[in-house]
Order: C-alpha cells, then structure tokens, then sequence
C-alpha cells in the first residue's frame, strides 16, 4: 500500500486537482467538433445520397452552432471565415458544472 492510503490526512478528495499535476495534462491534444445540426435519416433515405443531395438539419443558419469535446458541448458559437477558412467565434461557455457533471461545483 502506499504512505497516502495509509495514512488518510495525507489522502486529496478526488474531485480537487493538484495544481503542481495540472501541467502534465494541458498538453495533450484533443478532437474538437463543431456540430451545425443533427437529425435521424432512415436507411432507405441514407442509401439514396448522392452527389446534389440536400440533408435538412433542422436548424437556423442563424443559430449558434456547438463546440464538443468527447460528445459533450463546451461552447456555442457562430461560423466565421478566417484566412479562408471555416472557424468558430465563441459566443457562449457552458458552464463547468454542465460540461463535467460528475465533478462536484
């Protein structure tokens, strides 16, 4: 066993981050997806895509799109053009206690 399970006043609550550890982890690389709308198609329909074919996503072109992490929103925000290409400016954080439910605020 090691000194800190055996001895639990040196024992940190799981849901507090040891601020020394913190940067081992800001590094690392995630998938980032910027999600414009979403909607169920039944087989048959997918089957007959082709080029032309249109997919009604059931949104606003003037409604905020969403910023994901691991399937979870983080942000919402509006499509821009930068340096030629598609971007994302925020407009909306989600708050911590929403995108990491199971940490306790």
């Amino acid at each position: 066993m090691s000194e800190m399970n055996q001895n639990p006043e040196n024992a940190q609550p799981t849901n507090q981050v040891d601020p020394s550890r913190i940067d081992v982890i800001l590094d690392i690389d995630l998938p980032v997806v910027v999600r414009f709308g979403r909607t169920d198609l039944p087989l048959r329909t997918l089957t007959r895509l082709g080029p032309g074919s249109v997919i009604d996503l059931g949104r606003s072109p003037d409604e905020p799109v969403e910023l994901m992490v691991s399937n979870r929103v983080v942000a919402r925000g509006e499509v821009v053009i930068v340096g030629g290409n598609y971007g994302i400016r925020i407009l909306d954080v989600v708050s911590p206690s929403e995108r990491m439910p199971w940490v306790e605020a």
